[in-house]
């Protein structure tokens, strides 16, 4: 699923911008103006994930802004448990698994329906979300023109 793809990238981007500079620029060897001119150089590659990844869950997978979020936020807590064994070299315990998992679990309750109620049809398809095509019958694509 294209969401979940562009949020992974997303979040790398986002990871090495908030907390690489810690490993690579240690102590007083470098102007905090420096440091942070480089942290939003790679948030801007961020964003030009982020941003498509939001649309698409929203508009084409037709994801609410709750589940987004959520999504969101349990591929962070992901990709930065890899980061920070892999990179910072530092040693998750089992109270930071506990706390991921708890998070995690946020992502059960989003996407169950405790109503009980049916939801109601889709007035529009995935297909037609960004296309004009679809009654050509030719193929679409995800992708806004």
């Amino acid at each position: 699923m294209w969401t979940i793809l562009l949020l992974i990238l997303s979040n790398v981007f986002m990871t090495f911008a908030w907390y690489g500079h810690l490993k690579w620029f240690k102590g007083d060897s470098h102007a905090l103006w420096m440091i942070i001119l480089i942290s939003w150089s790679i948030a801007l590659l961020e964003y030009c994930f982020m941003v498509p990844a939001n649309r698409l869950g929203k508009e084409l997978y037709k994801f609410d802004f709750a589940q987004l979020k959520t999504i969101q936020e349990i591929i962070t807590l992901v990709v930065f448990a890899g980061f920070s064994i892999w990179f910072l070299n530092f040693k998750l315990g089992w109270n930071h698994v506990v706390a991921f998992a708890c998070i995690a679990a946020a992502g059960f309750f989003v996407f169950h329906d405790f109503s009980g109620a049916t939801k109601r049809p889709l007035e529009h398809s995935a297909a037609t979300a960004y296309s004009p095509a679809i009654d050509t019958g030719k193929e679409s694509s995800p992708w806004p023109k």
